[in-house]
């Protein structure tokens, strides 16, 4: 069964990663084969595009009653986006957060609405629960935001993007349709491990669930770096993880109420979202020192949760 139940996260995790790359691929050329801006589909489709896997699973995750594998991978998530993804990449290139004024300037500002919105979440799960009127205010929050980054950046050049005919249909629908099923599969499989090795969803969300949906933000960097995207790069990661917090969560929380289980775990998410504050404005010897001890700061977190069971 634990054999069985990994072979099915694994091809999970593939469906999940592959079908979010086609939705972007396909929903992008469909948004320029129908006139809209290059701008538009890159604040839109590609943005939403990383985010979905953790959309998918955790939204997956609240209608079957495991709400604690859905909060556990929107937090979980946003940590390994900032002390693993984001560390590996100032690790690899500190340039990206070195960029000319238009680079830099889109970093921090996009890094100032992370923490605001990290903040605001926190504030809310002071409560102790995320009820409807949470997700309400979260969705209205994320508006703002994507608002206020809509007039901030709605103007910078973004990168063209190809339509490919017809086929933007299919790997659009095709590609929605993986990451439907490969969440599915992560879901079950990720319970299934839990329940045989006595771990708590909320766990098993924060660590493996949350790597695994964090993948493409990590590809996707990574990739970014080597074309040269620095800027594009560290944005990225920040949007995701306001997608992950104030959708995601704010979805799923309209849909039923979400459970904190340990305040602790919230407080720790805010304290990442903090630490990207000495790479954002560092030198390139402080950006990767600080991204170092980010990295060990990540898996000393993750050792500690299970140490802790």
């Amino acid at each position: 069964m634990i054999t069985a139940a990994i072979l099915l996260f694994l091809i999970g995790m593939g469906l999940l990663i592959k079908g979010a790359d086609y939705f972007v691929e396909g929903g992008g050329g469909l948004a320029a084969r129908y006139g809209v801006s290059s701008a538009t589909i890159g604040f839109t489709v590609i943005a939403f595009g990383t985010s979905l896997p953790e959309f998918v699973v955790s939204v997956n995750a609240v209608i079957s009653g495991n709400s604690g594998v859905a909060l556990g991978n929107a937090l979980g998530s946003n940590i390994a986006n900032i002390a693993l993804v984001l560390a590996l990449c100032a690790l690899i290139s500190p340039a990206m957060f070195m960029t000319g004024p238009s680079g830099k300037g889109r970093v921090q500002n996009e890094t100032i609405l992370m923490i605001a919105a990290t903040i605001f979440f926190a504030l809310l799960a002071l409560t102790g629960e995320l009820t409807w009127i949470s997700g309400v205010l979260m969705l209205a929050a994320f508006g703002v935001i994507l608002y206020i980054i809509w007039k901030k950046l709605g103007t910078e050049p973004v990168e063209k993007i190809e339509t490919h005919g017809n086929m933007d249909w299919i790997l659009t629908a095709g590609g929605l349709l993986a990451v439907i099923i490969g969440s599915q599969l992560v879901l079950d499989s990720a319970i299934t491990l839990a329940e045989a090795f006595g771990i708590p969803e909320f766990v098993i969300g924060m660590t493996i669930v949350a790597f695994g949906t964090s993948l493409p933000e990590l590809a996707t960097s990574l990739m970014a770096i080597l074309r040269g995207d620095l800027g594009i790069s560290a944005g990225n990661l920040m949007g995701s993880n306001i997608f992950n917090l104030l959708l995601v969560l704010g979805t799923g929380a309209l849909i039923r109420p979400i459970p904190i289980p340990s305040y602790t775990d919230v407080l720790i998410v805010v304290a990442f979202s903090l630490a990207v504050i000495p790479i954002v404005k560092g030198k390139p010897t402080v950006i990767r020192a600080w991204a170092a001890v980010l990295v060990v700061a990540y898996f000393a977190y993750v050792i500690s949760l299970y140490i802790g069971l």
